[in-house]
């Protein structure tokens, strides 16, 4: 299924009202983030993601965020704001789409090597180390 998303360039839109497709995906590691305002350890890993999404650069892993409670857009702006989460957060969850389970349990992070391959799903509070860790290992793949 994430191959023919892939095929049709998917926009996925972002909780600022921009978009990212999945063209943009390919070739690239993608880490995403699942977090909730509700859960202590999402906030307490929010300022890694948010380093981890600054020293990326052009050429480094995509970062995106997915809010656990899909909440509406104006409330996730308010989230959003009240967390200080600097990386680019979707709209909705696209666990579907992109071919894996929803995560149970929060934190989760789930890395994508450039070729699409779900590489690691890391369940619990994350460290830049860890991140630039996993991130090492999904470009090894590439």
């Amino acid at each position: 299924m994430a191959l023919l998303a892939a095929c049709s360039d998917e926009q996925l839109p972002l909780a600022d009202g921009s978009y990212t497709r999945l063209s943009e995906w390919e070739g690239r590691t993608v880490v995403i983030n699942y977090w909730a305002e509700w859960c202590a350890p999402c906030r307490e890993e929010i300022p890694e993601f948010n380093r981890l999404y600054a020293e990326a650069g052009a050429g480094g892993p995509l970062v995106v965020g997915v809010n656990y409670d899909e909440l509406s857009v104006e409330d996730l702006q308010g989230v959003i704001s009240r967390m200080d989460v600097r990386f680019p957060t979707l709209q909705s969850d696209p666990w579907q789409l992109l071919g894996y389970e929803r995560p149970e349990t929060l934190p989760t992070t789930i890395v994508r090597a450039g070729d699409g391959t779900i590489t690691e799903m890391m369940r619990g509070p994350q460290t830049l180390e860890s991140l630039q860790a996993a991130v090492e290992r999904a470009t090894q793949r590439e």
